[in-house]
């Protein structure tokens, strides 16, 4: 709009000064040359139209001072010709009044880019470095504690306070511009944080797991100020490389018995927070470090070959502790085997032995039942043989009786011969006396007298019988 606003103005100056210098030519010399189109415009235009024409282009041009159109996620200060300031955070046309404008995005994004080389020796071009919104660098060499050097890169987005709006104006007032707040505000605090924080670690620590810690650092260091840091001695660290083979080791540093490694470590106060130096941290300017991280680090050399042996080495150990991990589990394979066979030979000697057992106890329990059971056989031929003597005896007693009432001989005789028949028809019957078919005794003499005198008894067969003759 400015730019038409100042053709505008030219063209009506123009227009005005060749109006009046043919417009007076044809006056004087009516046999002019003049071109026919010069005349028409002579005829048809004139210094009011002219004075028209600048005025629309002076209201262009002074249009274009009046406003301004903000973008999307910028925050923009607005200083005005008589003094004072504003800070606009929305998007849209806005009203300046012809004042100056400082845009500043909400987030502004840096990205450190290290410096490639094909085969032949050529530098790759990276055009990343024009994408619109991202501030690109090349990559600061840095030293490590351990005198390692590296080229590190590293991403970084670092967002305005537009919310505090006195602030915002101040940071604005002081930096005049986005450009300048980035490479001379953020870029200088990043270098000293990048440089604080490799001077805090050992590459050997950072490529063992401590990448974390290092961004961590690089982080608070701007957003919060330096560490301040104090030299100390340390003995030079000589460990194993593995746990399981102790004369294999590594050392940190050049050995020497008689200097120890200097190192620097962060100073902190009593309560144990570090002590820092804030003069220059981005908190000042109200710049909050929302991301830093180490996107790629390239290392010297020297540093690289010693990765790769460390990685060969490594490699060496991995593959030993494979073997013995393999030889190890090989061994415990054979032992359980052997407990699996002994195992199995325990179960089954066991279980013979149990057969063996449970037979015997078997066996045991049958005779222990067999022998109760003779013992009640016993118990009841000798209720038997005792009901059979009470019998013999009553009836013994009977006959004495009879004779002794004066029965004759033959008589006697007859009834004895009864006595005995019926004796032997009760013992005989379905209800005489049952001898038991196995016999338990402690001696082994064949002259051992029967079951049925033991029973009976010598006066049962032969002694009262024949007193009763």
């Amino acid at each position: 709009m400015t730019i038409t606003g100042i053709i505008l103005i030219v063209l009506a100056i123009l227009l005005a000064i060749t109006i009046n210098i043919f417009s007076s030519n044809t006056s004087t010399d009516s046999e002019s040359k003049t071109p026919l189109f010069i005349q028409k415009l002579v005829n048809l235009w004139s210094l009011k139209k002219s004075a028209y024409l600048g005025l629309l282009g002076a209201f262009l041009v002074s249009l274009s001072g009046m406003f301004f159109y903000n973008p999307a996620g910028t925050a923009t200060a607005i200083q005005y010709l008589w003094g004072g300031d504003a800070a606009v955070t929305t998007q849209g046309v806005k009203l300046k009044l012809w004042g100056k404008t400082i845009p500043i995005s909400f987030e502004i994004a840096l990205q450190d880019q290290i410096i490639e080389y094909d085969k032949q020796g050529n530098r790759i071009i990276d055009n990343s470095g024009t994408e619109e919104g991202i501030y690109h660098r090349n990559a600061q060499t840095r030293e490590f504690a351990d005198a390692i050097k590296a080229d590190i890169a590293a991403a970084l987005i670092v967002s305005i306070d537009y919310n505090n709006e006195d602030l915002f104006l101040e940071m604005a007032d002081k930096n005049r511009s986005e450009s300048k707040l980035v490479y001379a505000r953020i870029y200088p605090v990043y270098d000293q944080a990048l440089k604080n924080t490799c001077k805090l670690m050992d590459a050997q620590d950072y490529i063992s797991g401590a990448s974390s810690q290092f961004d961590y650092y690089l982080k608070d260091q701007m957003e919060n100020g330096m560490y301040l840091t104090e030299e100390v001695y340390e003995d030079i660290d000589i460990s194993p490389i593995t746990t399981l083979d102790s004369t294999r080791t590594v050392a940190k540093g050049k050995i020497n018995n008689e200097k120890r490694e200097k190192r620097y470590r962060i100073r902190k106060d009593k309560n144990g927070d570090p002590i820092r130096d804030a003069s220059n941290s981005l908190k000042r300017y109200g710049l909050t470090v929302q991301q830093v991280a180490v996107t790629s680090i390239d290392w010297e050399a020297s540093f690289d070959n010693r990765l790769k042996d460390q990685k060969e080495q490594v490699a060496q150990t991995q593959l030993e502790k494979q073997e013995a991990e393999k030889e190890y589990y090989a061994t415990q394979k054979a032992i359980a085997k052997g407990e699996r066979e002994k195992a199995e030979t325990r179960v089954k000697l066991e279980k013979i032995q149990l057969e063996k057992t449970i037979t015997a106890e078997t066996a045991a329990k049958t005779a222990s039942y067999k022998e109760q059971e003779e013992s009640n056989l016993l118990a009841a031929a000798k209720k038997s043989a005792e009901k059979i003597r009470i019998i013999a005896d009553a009836e013994a007693y009977e006959i004495s009786k009879k004779v002794s009432a004066g029965i004759t001989p033959e008589k006697q005789l007859q009834m004895e011969l009864d006595a005995s028949v019926q004796r032997t028809k009760a013992l005989a019957g379905p209800n005489g006396l049952q001898l038991p078919n196995t016999v338990f005794s402690g001696s082994t003499d064949n002259k051992q007298a029967s079951m049925l005198e033991s029973i009976l008894g010598a006066k049962i067969l032969s002694g009262e019988i024949g007193s009763v003759k």
